[in-house]
């Protein structure tokens, strides 16, 4: 027998029905369990079909076991979350921004103008 999933774990499990509500899913210890609509993504989840297929082998974090029928409570968007954390806490955003050498200068310089042809508009 194969070793039983806890609370906690993050599993490789094949999708086996897709309901309306969420996907059901068979574990590596041949227990079952379900993707409730709300643990898909982090997004707005129209169609549980536009993210999970049946037969596909996707990951997932075990967040809940119920030991009287031995269905879990299992969550895609919690790996895919801890995956983008870890992706973004090692770029470099400041690679995005080229900082002008003059900084708000030019800015300050123009802002009278841009002021004036304001008024001059809604006066016209």
């Amino acid at each position: 027998m194969e070793h039983r999933v806890k609370t906690g774990d993050i599993i490789d499990v094949t999708i086996t029905g897709i309901q309306p509500y969420g996907a059901f899913a068979s574990l590596p210890d041949q227990s079952s369990g379900l993707i409730h609509i709300s643990e898909i993504s982090d997004k707005f989840v129209r169609n549980v079909e536009n993210f999970v297929h049946v037969g596909e082998v996707i990951r997932v974090k075990v967040i809940d076991i119920d030991h009287t029928t031995h269905q879990a409570k299992l969550s895609l968007k919690a790996v895919h979350l801890a995956k983008r954390k870890y992706k973004r806490a090692y770029k470099n955003q400041r690679e995005k921004i080229q900082e002008t050498p003059l900084g708000f200068y030019p800015l300050k310089e123009k802002l009278p103008e841009w002021i004036a042809q304001g008024v001059i508009k809604e006066e016209e």
